[in-house]
This record gives structure tokens, sequence and C-alpha cells, in this order.
């Protein structure tokens, strides 16, 4: 697709500043036929975290119903109560508008080859008759920490590596610059071995080798949020509330996407994500506006921006785990003629050569098993992206 190699060497950015039309790689759409639902019509399911571990039991409960309820069907619901500031998670929205805001040649130093992933740049080359997505992104592997990869983690804008946090505060800094103390989410004060710390304008930096500020923080955060997400998905299937982080394993996955949908003269032509499940067990979002859609009963459904809520989305690992019970959704990325958008997503997978299949707790005579055992199921789902399919069938038992 020597064709597409050449608009993927460029950027959409690029192509937007230049005045230049989406070109006919990147020309997806004729006139869906399947409805799309706005917003406001959108009943994507709300599910307040912070119930999970109430006190009272009634509301657990029926918090717990309604996770599993959302999953079976939609695949996905907005998580609220999750314990992340809206103050922070709107930090997040403005620093990555702020990266892809600089400079072209500035971003190119986290510049990535047209055939690699990781990094500034467009997903790799398709198979042959596949459509591009116009968007760029800054892919990153954040954990495990040693399969992170520095060159592509950006030193600018400042606000990447600065601890801009919301409650979070130095507490004190010893003489040898060793260690830094900070109280973390409301919680106690911890330490931390971090290098030299500078101050000025009374807030702080990290030193920028150690942990690169926000991504370091968010990806902490988010984190949690999958280890509280995981044990009450087990516990909405009566599980014990640890199986599933146990197939996720103690070496799982966490890359990071930070994107860029430019706007669009032909948005009913042209689409900034194709439509795709994810390979992943799952995948949270964090959307600075409207654009996700979801498609359930053979309609397109637009994911509401809610400024304090992520968006968890099943990827095609956890509807293997769970038997088919919960379902991975296809999803796409409109495009819009007067505005760009920015999200930043997250996604969560076992560890590399981990197997994973369905629990046994949910294969009985009325369930019987429907899907085998795997390892690096990641791998499967890419290639079949590549051309343009899904790749749940290849689990099949």
């Amino acid at each position: 697709m020597a064709g597409a190699e050449v608009f993927l060497s460029k950027r959409v950015q690029e192509m937007i500043l230049n005045g230049e039309k989406p070109p006919a790689p990147y020309i997806c759409r004729d006139g869906d036929s399947i409805q799309e639902v706005s917003a406001p019509l959108s009943p994507v399911p709300i599910i307040d975290l912070s119930l999970l571990s109430s006190s009272t039991p009634y509301a657990k409960q029926e918090e717990l119903q309604k996770l599993r309820s959302a999953l079976s069907s939609w695949g996905c619901f907005q998580a609220i109560g999750h314990g992340i500031p809206t103050t922070f998670l709107d930090k997040i929205r403005q620093v990555t508008r702020e990266y892809f805001e600089q400079p072209m040649d500035e971003k190119k130093k986290q510049a990535k080859g047209v055939e690699e992933f990781e990094g500034y740049g467009a997903d790799p080359t398709p198979e042959e008759g596949q459509f591009l997505d116009w968007s760029d992104r800054l892919f990153l592997d954040v954990y495990p920490k040693d399969q992170r990869k520095p060159q592509f983690w950006p030193e600018r804008p400042e606000s990447f590596r600065l601890c801009l946090l919301a409650g979070v505060g130095v507490r004190s800094v010893d003489s040898s610059h060793s260690s830094v103390y900070f109280l973390k989410m409301g919680r106690e004060w911890e330490s931390h071995s971090v290098g030299p710390t500078h101050f000025w304008s009374g807030e702080w930096e990290w030193d920028s080798h150690w942990g690169r500020g926000l991504i370091e923080e968010y990806s902490f955060k988010i984190k949690t949020v999958t280890e509280i997400t995981s044990k009450a998905m087990a516990k909405s299937l009566k599980l014990e509330e640890n199986c599933f982080l146990n197939q996720f394993g103690n070496q799982s996955q966490y890359q990071a996407r930070f994107n860029y949908y430019a706007h669009c003269q032909r948005p009913d032509l042209v689409l900034g994500l194709k439509p795709h499940s994810d390979g992943t067990g799952y995948t949270i979002v964090l959307q600075d506006e409207e654009g996700l859609q979801v498609l359930k009963d053979e309609q397109w459904f637009t994911v509401p921006k809610i400024s304090e809520a992520v968006l968890v989305l099943m990827g095609d690992q956890m509807e293997i785990m769970t038997n088919g019970i919960f379902k991975s959704p296809v999803h796409r990325v409109v495009t819009s003629a007067e505005k760009e958008r920015f999200s930043v997503v997250v996604f969560y997978a076992p560890e590399l050569n981990k197997e994973i299949g369905p629990e046994n707790g949910l294969i009985n005579e009325e369930c019987p098993r429907l899907f085998k055992n795997m390892k690096d199921y990641a791998n499967i789902h890419w290639e079949y992206y590549q051309k343009g399919q899904r790749a749940l069938h290849t689990a099949k038992g």
C-alpha cells in the first residue's frame, strides 16, 4: 500500500495546516445505513465506583447489578466516583492539547517510522484496501516500567513533566535531594526517591528521567481504577474478587495513547478512527469532546462527555475471560467540520505470554465453554485489525 505509506509519513495536522483536503486513502464512508444516536439520547450506563465499597449492602449490591447489566449489554460504562479529581482529569486534557499544539518539529522528536508502533505519528500501514484514520497520536508503553522507551517520552511541553496535582504537595525535601515526600489522593504521606528537585512559583518538577510527572501520576491512578474495576466485575459475576487480576498477571501491560482528531472538511466521508473492537482486557478513555461512538443494536450511540467520568470499555480478552457474558463492543470515532478533538486512552492487557481463558465458575451445562485458552491474543487481534476484521472467532473453543 505504497500510497498509504506516503500519506502516513505526513501528519494529519500538517495537512490541515496546509489547507489540504482528505486524500483518497482516508475516504471510508459513503453514507452509513446504520442510524446514529446523538449524545443527549445515548443511554450509556453510568456506574459509581465509590458505591462498590459502600458500607450499605443494598447500595453496593445494586451498583454491582448495574455493572453486570451494563457490561452484558453495552460492553462499556461511564465510571464516576473513581477517586481521580476532576481538576486532575482537566489537567490531563489540557496538557494533551498543549502537546499537539506544539510546532511540528518539537513533536517529531518522538516520531516513529511508518511501520513502527510506539512514538508519535499514525498507526502502522494497514493491509491493501484498508482506509486510514484522520488522526495523529502519541503511543507509549507505560507498565511494566522496563518496557518503556525513554526516547518517545516528551520533554515538552513542560506540563508533561510538572507535578501539578490536585491535592498533592511537597512536604519536605532532604538535604541530599534524594527524597521527596508528598500526599497522594488524600492518603498518607509517602516517599519516593526522585533525584534533584527544583522549586519555582511554589511548584516543583520531577527529575525528567524518573517518572515524567503527569504521565506517571495519571498512569498510577488508572492502575488503581483497573484494580477496583477488575474486582468489581468479578464480584458482579459472583466470582472470587481477584480472579481477573490473576489472569492479567503481576506484569500486566498498560499502554497510553494520546489522540489528536483534526477537524475535517468532509465528516460525512472521513472517520477519525475506523470501526473496531479492542484486543485488550479493557480500555479506559478520557475524552475532551464528543466523537466516540459505540455500536449497539445496529445503532451508533455517541458517548457523552462527562467531565468527571472516564469511559471503561471492554476488550476482546475480557469477553473471553467472562465466557461471552461481557461484550467487547465495536466502536469508532467520527470527525467534525468545526471542532478538533483530543482524548487519552489507556489500554490494559494481560502480561506477555500469559495464558487467559474463561473463568471456570462461568462454565456449566447451561453455559458451555465458548472460548479456548489463549496466549498473546493481542498479537492475533492486531493482524486482523490491519485487515479491517474482528479476531474474536479465533478464540472460539
